[in-house]
């Protein structure tokens, strides 16, 4: 079996892991085309097959997400991690220097909105998790 890699993080797989013994059983599913594209859009969006976006939806019943929902969420949570240390630290340099010279900086304006982005997009992750 190959090890199709989905986006350039090599923990991604696009296929589900190989399991001891292998897996013997076999269910074909007949679609039609406009299912086949629903299908194909779903499975790149999540950087996995058609079979194992199959598995993965119907398997997640009693979660209520897939295996790949719930990575890419944890991804875009670390991801806005960064992104929020990055501006802390822009913070943090500015009430310093604020401090030190009891002046305005030009800066502070430019970072406090980049503050308020960042909290609007971590909102609307909480948002979308939410409703899934």
């Amino acid at each position: 079996m190959s090890d199709d890699k989905a986006g350039g993080r090599p923990s991604e797989r696009r296929r589900r892991a190989n399991v001891t013994g292998g897996r013997h059983a076999r269910h074909e599913v007949r679609v039609s085309a406009e299912e086949e594209g629903r299908l194909l859009r779903l499975a790149l969006a999540q950087g996995v097959t058609i079979p194992r976006l199959l598995v993965e939806a119907a398997l997640a019943s009693e979660a209520g997400e897939t295996v790949t929902e719930r990575r890419n969420a944890i991804t875009r949570l670390f991801e806005l991690h960064r992104l929020l240390a990055a501006v802390s630290n822009n913070v943090n340099q500015i009430a310093k220097s604020t401090n030190a010279t009891g002046k305005w900086q030009a800066e502070t304006t430019a970072t406090l909105d980049a503050v308020r982005r960042t909290a609007q997009r971590i909102d609307d992750v909480v948002d979308e998790l939410s409703l899934s």
